[in-house]
């Protein structure tokens, strides 16, 4: 009996060992890929702009001991975190980069919700079909898809012949470097990732529910706006975040497609990076962007947090 009872114990130290080692993995994933990274980042956002290499001071020096690391630490300030503030070109980029990022997502929902809802509801046997033809453009190259769009938007392109065909324009409008353009080229590159989460959502969904409501005498639309919208939330929030966190810092497409006026904050920050060589700027607009970004991630973890402790 003593024998079983040790060899239980030692399982279940195995077990909780092997729990602890699961979820370890992904932390430590974490802390080697984002956390120190980011701190380097904002250490050098702390830093002072030198024409050295690397471009910032102070650099630590570990062979200067205690001493060192006192005036390394009093070479630090927040003076970037200051001027971003006092300089409307920062503000400016992270408004417009907010402004895009938002009216794309909502672009994105009205799209991608019909599309998603179309594939749930479809025969069993096209839904494969339906999926495959979702995610087909993620079998090109996403700078070929952005610079096709290019050739269509362009004044003598593909778009624009077909609305001079139809007789809907007399002279061909200009598309490309215009707002328009990167709202197209957003919604386009991103609209996987809203029809996805919500198809999952959507096609896990209980369909009987739909039917009780029918024979209550509820109308197809207000059972759709009371069951089915409230069911397929938890998609449609997953999709918004994965699509409105990366267009925020969007840099490809705005370059691209947009126009001088279109200046997001993705852009800038290249901008300090590669051609100013404003490494401790461009860290702090880094870091803010993140700060920015962590904002609907809390928000919806939070969220979670209380349907889970409702469902308890």
């Amino acid at each position: 009996m003593a024998k079983a009872n040790a060899a239980m114990n030692g399982g279940d130290r195995k077990g909780s060992w092997g729990a602890r080692l699961v979820v370890l993995v992904p932390y430590l994933w974490l802390v080697i890929f984002f956390l120190v990274p980011f701190l380097i980042v904002v250490k050098i956002s702390l830093s002072h702009t030198a024409m050295a290499q690397p471009p910032y001071t102070p650099v630590f020096d570990p062979s200067g001991g205690w001493t060192a690391l006192v005036e390394f630490l009093r070479g630090l300030s927040f003076e970037n975190y200051i001027f971003l503030g006092s300089d409307w070109l920062y503000l400016a980029s992270y408004l417009k980069s907010l402004e895009i990022a938002l009216g794309s997502t909502l672009l994105l929902l009205l799209i991608g919700f019909p599309l998603a809802y179309g594939m749930a509801r479809a025969p069993r046997g096209w839904q494969p079909a339906l999926f495959v033809l979702v995610i087909l453009p993620f079998w090109t190259s996403f700078l070929i898809r952005i610079y096709a769009w290019i050739n269509i938007l362009q004044r003598d392109g593909l778009l624009n012949q077909a609305l001079l065909a139809l007789g809907i324009v007399d002279e061909p409008p200009a598309w490309l470097s215009t707002d328009t353009a990167v709202y197209i080229g957003i919604v386009y590159s991103y609209l996987p990732f809203m029809v996805l989460p919500i198809y999952a959502t959507l096609e896990k969904m209980d369909e009987t529910l739909i039917e009780a409501a029918a024979d209550l005498g509820c109308p197809w639309w207000k059972a759709f706006w009371l069951v089915t919208v409230p069911l397929s939330l938890p998609g449609v929030i997953a999709g918004a975040l994965l699509c409105f966190i990366p267009i925020v810092g969007e840099f490809v497409i705005p370059d691209l497609l947009g126009g001088s006026q279109t200046v997001m904050i993705g852009k800038t920050l290249w901008t300090e990076f590669f051609a100013n060589r404003d490494w401790p700027i461009a860290s702090a607009v880094a870091v803010v962007l993140l700060c920015l970004l962590v904002v609907p991630i809390v928000i919806y973890q939070q969220m979670q947090s209380r349907d889970l402790a409702g469902e308890r």
